[in-house]
């Protein structure tokens, strides 16, 4: 069995050096571990310094995105990996490696074809996340989990884990920005592969700029959930027609 993170980059020189050293830390503790940047065309020096420190550590990977945005760049991401399992990780640490680990632990033991992390559960611990930002993010949560009939109440974070070949089938990937990890979940629980959710920390970003703009990206997630809700409605249009 192998694990391959994906790490998105765009303009993280100031945080880089330590999402780095996090990471690898895991080469100790995970088997045929792989880390791949994806830099999404930064415009300061992310992929020149990833890609010295690639040359001195072999599970390190970092790659040009080829059409700037972060969906595209996890859609590269996971056509550039190698293993087995695939789990989405954001370079501003704000998700707890401890939690990789499990994520890692759990898909393997009970062969799900993902594993949903939830940062809303009692078990879950949150910190330094800005009040309004947290209301907006719950609400829009319960929003599309009542719409989707679902018990997972945590679409919006990117931190989750995948068999990669599951992945694969979920192609093509239409979501341009931060909607790609809304789009993922989604597409799971439609085409009904197997999942199962666990509780997850989350600590708010230490360096550099959160690039989640809500004003920006609130119509981009419209956009995703009605696209997930027509290929619902068409997938039921033909379960009923081969009754």
């Amino acid at each position: 069995m192998s694990l391959s993170i994906i790490v998105p980059v765009y303009n993280e020189i100031d945080q880089l050096k330590f999402t780095v050293k996090k990471l690898l830390t895991l080469k100790n503790k995970i088997k045929n571990l792989e880390i791949i940047f994806i830099d999404d065309l930064s415009r300061d020096n992310s992929f020149e310094f990833i890609k010295k420190i690639s040359n001195k550590n072999s599970i390190i990977k970092v790659f040009k995105n080829k059409k700037k945005g972060l969906g595209s760049a996890i859609s590269e991401g996971i056509i550039r990996s190698k293993s087995d399992y695939v789990c989405i990780f954001m370079s501003d640490l704000s998700d707890d490696l401890n939690d990789l680990i499990k994520y890692y632990k759990t898909i393997r033991k009970d062969n799900k074809d993902a594993i949903f992390g939830t940062r809303f559960s009692k078990n879950s611990k949150i910190k330094n996340y800005p009040i309004f930002k947290l209301f907006l993010n719950r609400l829009a949560n319960n929003f599309i989990k009542i719409i989707f009939l679902s018990d997972y109440n945590d679409f919006t974070n990117a931190f989750k884990i995948y068999k990669r070949k599951t992945l694969l089938k979920l192609f093509p990937i239409v979501s341009e920005n931060f909607n790609v990890f809304l789009e993922l979940p989604l597409k799971i629980i439609i085409r009904k592969y197997n999942y199962s959710i666990i509780s997850i920390n989350w600590n708010g970003r230490k360096y550099g700029v959160s690039k989640f703009k809500i004003k920006e990206i609130g119509s981009m997630y419209i956009f995703t959930l009605m696209y997930c809700l027509l290929e619902r409605l068409l997938l039921n249009k033909k379960k009923k027609l081969t009754f």
